[in-house]
């Protein structure tokens, strides 16, 4: 991990003097993302899998994204965003999974919530936009499992933590259209636990009003303790803003 985070901040250092912006811009959007889940959780060495056993599907899956750009030289622009993600789901266990045994019939809930700031240059901001900085993720993620015969049995896998992530963004913009693509993503890979966060969009721009569409793709491979998460998450998003 230190030598991802060396390297980040050394691309920083490089990206700082080329860094471009000619006025204050602010804008925020809010976004509605139908995600797929899929992957596996662990509790004490032993495993369940989040999609065939336990049948989770989505609830509610809400994001919210804000940023501060300006034109003070080597001062970073600031963007933040915050993602939640709630699943339930009704399944059978196909193995014994912490304190719960095999073939348990068990209802299930998986609460997970991202808080990202992100500090960021604009290297380049014409018809082509690129964006290089790092991101201090806090990563609060809960699974409960509980056998539906008693209440007694309950299975709570936990995680909790602030990662550093590398963030890239790219747009190309039709001159004189409106219209856009891009992709923007979050990365990190430190002692066998990965944090991969992606998406890439169409845009259309009117006056004040920024409208997307997309695709979104989280994959989280993290261990806290004996608790672990190695799930993914994807499906498309529409967004709607209001930049200034």
């Amino acid at each position: 991990m230190r030598k991802l985070i060396l390297a980040i901040g050394g691309s920083l250092v490089i990206a700082a003097p080329v860094a471009t912006a000619d006025v204050v811009g602010v804008g925020a959007n809010v976004s509605y993302w139908d995600s797929d889940l899929s992957g596996k959780a662990g509790k004490n060495n032993r495993v369940v899998d989040v999609e065939n056993d336990l049948d989770l599907e989505s609830d509610t899956n809400a994001n919210l994204n804000a940023y501060l750009e300006h034109p003070v030289p080597l001062l970073p622009n600031v963007r933040l965003n915050y993602t939640r993600i709630e699943q339930s789901g009704r399944g059978e266990l196909s193995t014994e999974f912490d304190v719960l045994p095999n073939g348990a019939e068990v209802d299930s809930d998986l609460d997970l919530s991202q808080f990202d700031v992100t500090l960021y240059y604009e290297v380049l901001d014409n018809w082509a936009n690129l964006d290089l900085g790092v991101t201090a993720r806090n990563l609060d993620g809960e699974l409960i499992v509980r056998e539906q015969a008693t209440t007694a049995r309950v299975s709570k896998t936990e995680v909790d933590g602030v990662i550093p992530m590398g963030y890239l963004a790219a747009r190309f913009d039709l001159p004189f259209t409106g219209v856009s693509v891009g992709g923007e993503a979050n990365l990190i890979s430190f002692d066998g636990d990965s944090v991969y966060d992606y998406n890439a969009y169409g845009q259309y721009e009117l006056s004040l009003l920024q409208l997307r569409a997309g695709y979104r793709q989280i994959s989280i491979d993290y261990e806290d303790s004996d608790d672990r998460l190695d799930i993914e998450l994807g499906g498309p998003f529409v967004s709607a803003g209001l930049t200034f």
